[in-house]
């Protein structure tokens, strides 16, 4: 199975299953949601236009001051949009509870990019090294005792 370029980063793959709504997600495909305040003057257009500057966004949905995105992180990440928003004089949902859930998910998106520029363990083969390692020893894993005494009479 060939992995799509955005499932890839670092030479690891990364899949989650797609889950219906905003719940966690754990894979790049990133699904978020763009608010603006009841303030802001711009038209739709202007956003759209905005996004599609960005380039590799995809616009899932368009409501009244939101507007659904759908992203991978090895692109762009949540900061790096709404920062691109703010500088073109887009106004965002200031809203306490916005600003609680943009700091949550700048906080899952850091993480995610921090641990993705580690390098990649080999846990599930670490353990080879040490039985390979143990039969290069005398006293090893191999029993000179005849099967006929080994069984149990």
């Amino acid at each position: 199975m060939v992995a799509h370029a955005s499932q890839r980063r670092f030479g690891r793959e990364h899949r989650a299953p797609r889950k219906p709504g905003y719940g966690p997600q754990t894979g790049l495909l990133k699904h978020r949601e763009l608010r603006f305040c009841r303030h802001c003057t711009r038209s739709t257009d202007e956003v759209l236009d905005t996004l599609d500057h960005l380039g590799r966004i995809r616009v899932t949905a368009v409501l009244p001051r939101r507007v659904a995105i759908e992203y991978s992180l090895s692109d762009h990440s949540f900061r790096s949009i709404e920062r691109h928003f703010g500088a073109r004089g887009f106004v965002l949902d200031a809203s306490p509870w916005m600003r609680l859930v943009r700091a949550l998910l700048y906080f899952c998106e850091d993480t995610q990019l921090r641990n993705l520029r580690q390098p990649e363990r080999l846990i599930k083969k670490s353990n080879e090294i040490y039985v390979q390692a143990w039969q290069q020893h005398r006293h090893g894993d191999h029993d000179d005792t005849p099967n006929e005494l080994r069984e149990y009479r």
